[in-house]
């Protein structure tokens, strides 16, 4: 049923049947009907010739009477045959074009069309549910990293989006029910080259289908799954997916961090940051007391961060008993002054305008800083089109749903060893932060820096493996040195050096590598092309360790040892 061509000849059935009887009883009239030669002589017409003569003139191509002049019964068939299959192929045409144009028959071309691109994907590529703005971010950045993508999303001017998008890499789309599994299914789950599923529709529950299904048809798949309620999230997670994201709970947190430790905050902005994106600015979020307008999921994280970090925060809710806020709640949306005034907005540090709707977020924004220009101000950005008004608003720091996801997917899928850092970054303080800091901007070139990891085994490092197996012990800081100049050093570092004895930030580069160590590199986008030199060439590793320049080539090689042979005493 999925064979378009059987469908289509299912479809234009009746109408090839009119065809072929027509051209059928129109050639046996000609084989009939008897003519006459040249010389006068009875001549019958076979049916080569019959199908030869209705072939052309049923398409009105007209080449004449062959091979003999008609007699008149002959031409008043051929008036009968005209008319005849000129009205079966207006018919067959006609039914043909309505079949083409089909709602149904094109959904199944569609289906197919994207059936092959899957099938020409001879690389790994990620499935993503769901295509939106944050699909997009992400999207954008792992076709800039190289990785593959393939879309599934139920809205077609979405996919249509899509297909206008000029991404580094061709990113396949298909308008379908991701809930089900057979598209799932059609969409790459069970394919060798598919290394994960990601999960981003509007609805947690069509995201809890999608990782349910995922994980049963495909163990072995690494799932990301977004939620923004507590009980999805935790719904989703019984059954083993990889990792939840829920953007409300991971603002939050950045936010906390902020407060109360500001590089930290910094530091993780710039890891966790998508290829050429700007480093962010530093920001010094006030203790004090903070005003919450909306109290809705983003507020409820927001507030449940504030108060965990010792901040006082009044809440300002347009509906109260619907949200379950707390008492001493101001009744009111905040775009109104008296409202503000209420919650004694003259007094506060910080505000967050953490609605579901822009205009009131930016109306709160104003308001708010007309009575009290030194607040901080948070503002929560629902549409990624509104991002140049909200620029314009000039806010200290602002939230982005999509935004948030797609940074945090993309550490997980580029980097999963960059969780593991960020999880010890945590337990440093804020000094510790500063340092590392310094230390990323003298190679970042104002955009975040790029992070990969590197594994010493035959694979990522076989120069550096091949040493290890023959007895030198290779330091870290040669993984730095410059192909060309030794005494040079690339703009990278280690992060993260993890080892079967344990892990240890920022490696020191006297360190000695052993067999099977993972290292968490940070340096400039485009610099890592330079390190794979020292990785895989033998002859550069061994300039860098030892200082001796190798002959490359059989040829050269040749040279060098006739050369050395004949100096010799």
């Amino acid at each position: 049923m999925h064979n378009i061509a059987f469908v289509l000849l299912r479809r234009i059935r009746s109408p090839l049947i009119v065809l072929i009887c027509v051209y059928a009883t129109s050639m046996l009239g000609f084989v009939i009907i008897p003519g006459m030669d040249d010389h006068g002589e009875p001549w019958q017409m076979d049916f080569f010739h019959a199908f030869y003569f209705v072939s052309f003139m049923g398409s009105t191509i007209g080449f004449g009477e062959i091979p003999y002049p008609f007699t008149n019964a002959q031409r008043m068939w051929t008036t009968v045959t005209i008319y005849s299959s000129v009205i079966a192929w207006l018919y067959a045409i006609g039914s043909l074009l309505s079949i083409v144009q089909d709602p149904a028959f094109r959904t199944l071309n569609r289906q197919n069309a994207f059936r092959r691109s899957i099938s020409r994907i001879k690389s790994p590529f990620y499935l993503i549910c769901g295509y939106g703005e944050t699909s997009a971010l992400l999207i954008k950045a792992l076709t800039e990293a190289g990785i593959r993508s393939v879309v599934i999303d139920a809205d077609q001017d979405r996919l249509n989006s899509l297909e206008l998008e000029d991404y580094p890499l061709p990113v396949p789309g298909l308008c379908a029910d991701v809930s089900l599994p057979e598209i799932l299914v059609m969409g790459g789950l069970k394919n060798r080259y598919c290394v994960g599923c990601v999960a981003l529709t509007d609805h947690d529950s069509i995201n809890l289908k999608v990782a349910l299904t995922s994980k049963l048809l495909n163990p072995s798949l690494k799932v990301i799954a977004r939620a923004e309620t507590q009980d999805a999230a935790l719904n989703i997670a019984s059954f083993g997916t990889d990792e939840i994201i829920n953007p409300f709970e991971t603002f939050a947190g950045r936010l906390a961090l902020a407060l109360h430790s500001p590089s930290m905050f910094m530091l993780f902005e710039w890891m966790t940051g998508v290829p050429h994106e700007p480093l962010c600015k530093p920001i010094y979020p006030p203790h004090g007391t903070w005003i919450l307008c909306g109290y809705g999921r983003f507020g409820k994280a927001v507030h449940k961060r504030l108060v965990a970090e010792g901040v006082s925060a009044t809440i300002i809710e347009e509906k109260p008993e619907m949200t379950e806020a707390p008492e001493g709640t101001v009744v009111g949306r905040g775009t109104e002054a008296n409202t503000l005034l209420e919650a004694d907005i003259e007094n506060a540090v910080g505000i967050v305008a953490g609605t579901d709707d822009d205009s009131n977020n930016l109306s709160i924004v104003m308001t708010a800083r007309e009575l009290n220009p030194n607040l901080f101000i948070v503002a929560r950005k629902n549409r990624r089109a509104n991002a140049s008004i909200f620029q314009a608003a000039q806010t200290s720091l602002t939230m982005q749903r999509g935004s948030v996801i797609a940074h945090k997917i993309f550490a997980l899928i580029t980097t999963p060893l960059l969780a593991e850092f960020l999880r010890l970054a945590t337990k440093q303080n804020n000094a510790w932060a500063e340092t590392l800091i310094e230390r990323v901007s003298t190679i970042a070139d104002d955009e975040a820096p790029q992070i990969w990891t590197v594994n010493i085994n035959a694979t990522d490092a076989p120069s550096f493996s091949h040493a290890i197996a023959n007895g030198s012990r290779p330091k870290l800081h040669e993984l730095y040195a410059h192909p060309c100049n030794r005494d040079d050093a690339l703009p990278i570092f280690s992060l993260l050096l993890k080892r079967k004895s344990g892990e240890t930030l920022l490696p020191d580069g006297n360190t000695l590598l052993e067999p099977d160590d993972q290292l968490l590199i940070c340096g400039q986008h485009d610099i890592r092309n330079q390190m794979e030199w020292v990785l895989k060439n033998s002859n550069v590793f061994h300039y860098i360790h030892t200082g001796e320049e190798r002959a490359q080539g059989w040829l050269w090689r040749k040279f060098v040892d006739k050369k050395s042979t004949t100096k010799k005493p």
